[in-house]
C-alpha cells in the first residue's frame, strides 16, 4: 500500500468544487480553477450605473448555474466563498456599513440576499438591518425590458423606520441582492430608504447580468 503525502492530511476542500487544495490554500476560499472557470475575477466587478454596485462575477455560464442551484438548496460554505470574492473589491468605509437585504414578496422567496448579508456580517463585521418590506406584489421580471422593469418596481418597497438618534450619521447603507440586471429593484429600494433619511451608497450582489442580456440569457425586449 502506497503512503499518502503528509500534506494530503492537511488539505482543505474548495467549497465550490469540493476538490482538495494544498495546505497553503485559504480555508473557505474558492480554488484557482473555480475562479478561472466561473469566472470570479480578482477584486470582483464594480460599476456605477444606475447606482454604485459591486458583484462577485458575471451572471453567465457556470456562475449562473451555481446561483440557480443555490436558490433551491443554499449552502453556507459556497455562499461564503462567493462573498469572499465580493469582499475583495469593497472599499474601507470609516464606519462599518449597514447591509439591507432586498425582501421577496413571495412567502417562499429568494433566500440569497439574506444569506449574503449573513456572510458579510460574519466575514467583515458589517451590521444587518431588515429595513425594507414589500408594499405590493410585482411581476416576475425575467422577460421584461428595462422600461417595464422600472415601472414594475416603482413604489414596490417601503422602509420600516428611519434612523434612530445618531444611527445614520456617516454610516453607509448597502442594499444587498443576488443579481443586478437593470437596477430597477435596487433603485426602488434605495428611494424607499432615502425617503426616511438613510444614506444609501450602493448595491452588493453576487452577480451582474452582462449588458444586453436578460437573466434568461436572451436579449431584453426593452432599452
Amino acid at each position: 500500500m502506497s503512503r499518502l503525502p503528509l500534506d494530503w492530511f492537511a488539505a482543505t476542500p474548495c467549497p465550490l468544487c469540493r476538490g482538495l487544495q494544498p495546505p497553503q490554500h485559504a480555508s473557505g476560499a474558492a480554488c484557482p480553477e473555480c475562479r478561472r472557470s466561473l469566472p470570479l475575477p480578482a477584486g470582483a466587478l464594480k460599476g456605477n450605473e444606475p447606482l454604485l454596485w459591486w458583484a462577485a462575477g458575471s451572471y453567465d455560464g457556470e456562475l449562473r448555474r451555481l446561483l440557480l442551484g443555490l436558490r433551491q438548496r443554499p449552502e453556507p460554505a459556497r455562499m461564503g466563498a462567493l462573498v469572499q470574492v465580493l469582499a475583495e473589491g469593497l472599499p474601507r468605509w470609516r464606519q462599518r456599513p449597514l447591509v439591507v437585504p432586498v425582501p421577496s414578496w413571495k412567502r417562499q422567496g429568494n433566500p440569497l440576499p439574506a444569506l449574503v448579508c449573513r456572510q458579510l456580517v460574519r466575514q467583515l463585521g458589517y451590521r444587518r438591518a431588515d429595513l425594507l418590506e414589500r408594499s405590493r406584489p410585482v411581476l416576475g421580471q425575467h422577460h421584461l425590458g428595462r422600461a417595464l422593469r422600472l415601472a414594475n418596481q416603482e413604489g414596490a418597497f417601503r422602509c420600516r423606520r428611519g434612523p434612530r438618534l445618531g444611527e445614520a450619521l456617516g454610516r453607509p447603507v448597502l442594499i444587498v441582492d443576488d443579481i443586478l440586471t437593470s437596477g430597477a429593484t435596487a433603485c426602488s429600494a434605495a428611494r424607499a430608504l432615502e425617503s426616511l433619511g438613510w444614506q444609501v451608497v450602493g448595491l452588493l450582489c453576487l452577480a451582474r447580468t452582462p449588458r444586453g442580456r436578460s437573466r434568461t440569457g436572451r436579449a431584453p425586449s426593452g432599452p
